[in-house]
């Protein structure tokens, strides 16, 4: 009699088949279709929007199972909205990013003609986080498709009712050669990351990030790398406290935390950092006069990174830091329910781990700093961020920290608005991430510019080849004066 070790086995030997044959299907589809054209593109980019808008009320439902708590309304404005803001946002504009351009031709290259062509790369690769699980799979293939390629989509195994969803809503509206989806485990993510891609874009943790760029050197194969970090806010000395403590409390508990571009450490003028705390937990006291049972609050996504959490909390503690626990309603909160409290640290040192590693929840450590100059050394000695959030200021100091300091991108007097408009490019740099996405810059991803320069029959560049003697020693000199 089989045991359910010799299921799992039978599963993943069923799963790395399936995977094969969805690749080469995909492989041979795109080679009897190297350029789509325009009206297909926009089919494709129709059957998204079709998928996003006539399934809201399952994904939503999906999500929400996955997490424990998940509002609607955080999932329909950060996941369903922004998918179909990207997807209209491509269809606008599909027709010039497609074009082939004219480029300048230098003098001494006339009366030739320069070109550059936009053409797919071939297969694309997605491999997606569980933090959102829908908007973070299909953004990248928004891009993907318009650009003209085929997508495979490994969505994460934290979330397995929207990964489970994902696969049959998109094999509904997609055939498996155009775009499919394959779910499993660590070792279908290993085979997958491992597969020919012709480019493999990957959103979450450095650690993973690492791993998936070793995997995609082996073929060569190009990689986008969306990763996270230790995102800081500086607070300008004078900001207004006021203003910046919903912001400051909205940014970091969207999703509970579990946000790569949400505010990871506050730094914060030396004299201002209580009084800054003490409006955070005002804010978030109004925000949330409830926990346990409160719709709007998310739960924390499985029990391993709740107890990470609470291990990241303890160990500033006995580190000497203060812990501000914001529980309104002072209830017992269920750690079944695995429901954190928004907590502020205070007196935080760079020995904490929560100062070392990225925090991924509803805890956010404020760090004291006496001069700007003390501020952007504490930012710039920790690895390159994903987002760098700026309050207050005035036009000297803001250039001053935008000039001195590297980041994936910036929002100034809030948090994490940036990632929201297409036209600004999403990545990261350095141990944030690799390349960048959205609008234009997405479709450039998985783009190949070919360069295209036509000679016409009528040339001189005749008069540079062999043999040489002084007729080319003219010619260059000639081409010297001109270029």
């Amino acid at each position: 009699m089989a045991n359910a070790s010799d299921d799992r086995q039978l599963e993943e030997v069923t799963a790395l088949e399936s995977l094969a044959r969805i690749f080469a299907a995909q492989q041979a589809a795109f080679a009897a279709e190297r350029e789509p054209s325009l009206a297909v593109r926009r089919d494709r980019l129709h059957r998204l929007g079709l998928l996003t808008g006539g399934h809201e009320g399952e994904i939503v439902a999906a999500i929400a199972d996955d997490f424990g708590t998940r509002p609607a309304q955080e999932t329909r404005l950060a996941e369903m909205f922004m998918v179909s803001v990207g997807i209209r946002h491509a269809q606008r504009h599909l027709a010039r990013w497609t074009a082939p351009r004219r480029v300048h031709t230098p003098l001494f290259l006339q009366p030739g003609a320069s070109r550059v062509v936009r053409q797919p790369l071939g297969m694309v690769g997605i491999i997606s986080p569980w933090n959102y699980p829908f908007q973070l799979a299909i953004l990248p293939a928004v891009a993907a498709l318009a650009a003209g390629n085929r997508v495979m989509l490994k969505p994460s195994e934290l979330t397995p009712r929207t990964s489970a969803l994902l696969e049959r809503l998109v094999a509904q509206h997609f055939a498996p050669d155009e775009f499919a989806v394959v779910n499993g485990g660590p070792e279908i993510g290993q085979a997958f990351s491992a597969l020919a891609f012709d480019h493999l874009f990957f959103t979450g943790s450095t650690a993973v990030g690492r791993r998936i760029a070793l995997a995609a050197a082996a073929n060569l194969t190009p990689v986008t790398l969306e990763l996270g970090g230790k995102s800081p806010a500086l607070v300008h000395a004078g900001a207004d406290l006021a203003m910046i403590a919903p912001r400051l409390a909205a940014g970091k508990l969207l999703n509970a935390g579990q946000t790569c571009i949400a505010p990871d450490y506050v730094l914060a003028p030396s004299a201002s950092v209580d009084a800054l705390a003490q409006r955070i937990a005002a804010s978030v006291r109004t925000m949330y006069p409830t926990l346990g049972q409160n719709p709007d609050y998310t739960s924390i996504v499985s029990d391993r990174h709740y107890a990470r959490l609470t291990a990241l909390i303890d160990d500033a503690r006995r580190k000497g830091a203060r812990v501000i626990a914001i529980n309104p309603a002072n209830e017992a909160l269920d750690s079944k329910q695995r429901k954190l409290s928004p907590t502020i640290l205070l007196g935080v040192t760079p020995d904490m781990a929560v100062m070392q590693e990225e925090i991924f929840g509803p805890v956010l450590p404020i760090e004291a700093y006496a001069t700007l100059d003390d501020a952007l050394a504490r930012i710039n000695e920790r690895p390159r961020p994903l987002a760098l959030y700026m309050f207050g200021g005035d036009s000297v100091a803001r250039k001053r920290v935008l000039a001195q300091t590297i980041a994936g991108g910036v929002t100034i007097d809030d948090t994490l608005w940036h990632f929201c408009n297409e036209e600004l490019p999403f990545g990261g740099v350095g141990a944030s991430g690799i390349g960048a996405y959205h609008g234009e810059r997405g479709f450039l991803a998985f783009t190949h510019e070919k360069p295209v320069f036509t000679q016409p029959r009528i040339a001189l560049t005749w008069l540079l080849q062999p043999p040489y003697g002084k007729r080319f020693e003219a010619m260059l000199r000639l081409l010297k004066r001109i270029a």
